[in-house]
This record gives C-alpha cells, structure tokens and sequence, in this order.
C-alpha cells in the first residue's frame, strides 16, 4: 500500500478558522463530493469598494447556540452551483484564509443558505487538495483546534 509522508490526515469533522474574516472555533464538516467549500450565509450584499467588488453577509455560526457575525470579502466571482439533486443555484464566491490544525492556507468559499444543515461550514476537495490533506472518514477531530487566530500567526 502507498502511504503519501507530506500529506496530513484529518477526520470527517474538523475545527477551522477563518482568521480574516474573525470567525474562530468553527465544526466544518468535510466533503469529498463537493468540489469547492461552503460558508452559511444571509443577508448577502455586493457592493463596490475602490472600484473592486465585494459582498458583505452575516455568516451564522454555530448549530445548539446560534451565533451570527458581520463580515466583508472581495468577491471572486459568481458560480452556478450543482447540488446532489440536481438542483442548480448561483451563488457567490470569496477566497479568504482558513487555518486547520497548523495550516493556514487561502480557500474559496461559495456563500449559501445552509440553516436547515448540522454543519455550517462544508470543505470539499479543492480545499483539501490545496492543504495536501487525506480524509479518514473513520475518525473525527484529528487535528488540534487552529493556533491562527489572525493572520500574524499569533494564537
């Protein structure tokens, strides 16, 4: 069997942070089958800032204890998504930092409506591929809670 040493192992549900945007001690949960990451989001607005686009939203956090936070990110396009049923939704997309164990790398995250999901947060394989993770479905939280906190790598 071949074992791959410059790859991180980490479970079906991991903690992230999403240190520009000031969200810590996100539960993502991870899917293989989805190709690009998900943010639960509402009150999405673009809007322009220096002639670039954003879009500004409230991420939701949290499943028992609902926790809402404002956030601002430069958009990087808008992308017609496929769900499993077939389904297709446009939705927009914004690349910001997400830190996982002692990781800290830039993701794309398309923003939707995910209230009625247990996970807030979806990572699928673009994003694992870039952090060179595998999944071993069998486990959950391998890796510690994110040290990032901020983008100085400070705890």
């Amino acid at each position: 069997m071949k074992t791959f040493d410059h790859l991180s192992v980490i479970g079906l549900r991991e903690w992230i942070n999403l240190p520009e945007l000031g969200m810590v001690g996100l539960r993502a949960k991870i899917d293989t089958g989805a190709s690009t990451s998900c943010l639960h989001a509402s009150d999405i607005q673009p809007f322009q800032r220096d002639g670039e686009d954003w879009v500004r939203f409230t991420a939701h956090l949290g499943t028992l204890v609902q926790r809402r936070h404002r956030c601002e990110a430069q958009l990087v396009t808008l992308k017609n998504i496929k769900s499993s049923t077939g389904h297709v939704q446009s939705r927009y997309v914004i690349r910001t930092h997400m830190a996982l164990g002692d990781r800290l790398w830039p993701v794309e995250f398309t923003l939707t409506c995910r209230k009625t999901m247990r996970y807030r947060v979806l990572l699928g394989s673009k994003a694992l591929v870039a952090g060179q993770l595998v999944v071993n479905p069998a486990l959950t939280y391998v890796q510690d809670k994110p040290s990032f906190a901020d983008l100085s790598g400070a705890p």
